[in-house]
């Protein structure tokens, strides 16, 4: 199988850089895209330090929670993908967003063939017209990056596969931090929105969703990363955290990306609504 990190003369479009942090964003409601709170002040803040803290990014890989394939893993391989409004019930003026960001085909097709599915040993499939931004990737990339000059690509998550073979991905994915590519995962570490209450402050959540926030970040502060892709093993926590864990995966990919000896800041580190954890995370 070929690894990335004998794999560097096959990236002729991504420079060897400084390396890069790697990003967990808990993304919550869409609405955080437009509404001046928290949420959005310190995605705002924190893509102040690119290009001062940290170097400019050549390229954000984001997993998105909301991009969710069967039989395989895929890469965005378009040159210009759409804004994806993939929800319902909120104002126009969130569908009236766009994020119109490059893609970065060239990448797309090296990273496609760097990086291999587990089990199967095959490339990555590359999807040349159908998805685009969803609202995990521009919600967040937006107020990070508003000027829309980086490209960006995502990477889909297959369903069907155990969370183990999702956080192998990731450690795939490591070494194009050498190559000025930003790691992103965009979802929540609880995510119940059967439970929701729109009432609730930030620090006002569900005892199971502070209990399942707290053992995921004891293992996160711990550099347990490895015992993350355990999650479902935590009794009946996880299904109250995660009616369906697709918000939990792209956690896995960012952990993946990173050394056990990577110390993690931690920032966002409340709940919206009382069901979704919006703790964030910088390694690097």
């Amino acid at each position: 199988m070929t690894s990335l990190s004998s794999a560097g003369e096959a990236f002729g479009s991504l420079k060897k850089s400084p390396r890069m942090p790697v990003l967990f964003v808990g993304h919550g409601s869409p609405m955080n895209a437009i509404g001046d709170n928290a949420y959005r002040r310190s995605w705002q803040a924190l893509g102040t330090d690119f290009g001062r803290r940290y170097p400019k990014p050549q390229l954000v890989l984001c997993v998105s929670a909301h991009w969710l394939t069967r039989g395989g893993w895929y890469l965005t391989g378009m040159a210009k993908p759409r804004t994806i409004h993939d929800f319902g019930g909120f104002p126009q003026e969130l569908f009236d967003q766009q994020y119109p960001a490059p893609g970065a085909p060239a990448a797309a097709a090296e990273i496609a063939q760097a990086v291999r599915q587990p089990l199967s040993g095959s490339a990555l499939g590359l999807d040349a017209s159908e998805w685009g931004f969803d609202h995990g990737t521009w919600s967040v990339l937006k107020p990070m990056f508003p000027q829309a000059d980086i490209p960006v690509m995502q990477l889909s998550m297959d369903y069907s596969r155990s969370p183990v073979e999702h956080y192998r991905i990731g450690q795939q994915l490591k070494a194009l931090r050498e190559r000025g590519v930003l790691i992103v995962g965009s979802g929540n570490i609880v995510h119940n929105l059967r439970a929701t209450r729109r009432d609730a402050s930030p620090n006002q959540a569900y005892d199971w969703a502070i209990e399942f926030d707290r053992i995921v970040g004891g293992q996160l502060k711990n550099g347990q990363l490895a015992a993350l892709p355990d999650f479902k093993s935590l009794g009946t926590v996880p299904t109250q955290a995660h009616p369906t864990h697709d918000h939990y995966l792209p956690l896995l990919y960012a952990a993946g990306a990173v050394d056990d000896k990577e110390a993690p800041r931690f920032f966002n580190a409340d709940f919206q609504s009382a069901s979704i954890s919006m703790r964030s995370v910088v390694w690097g």
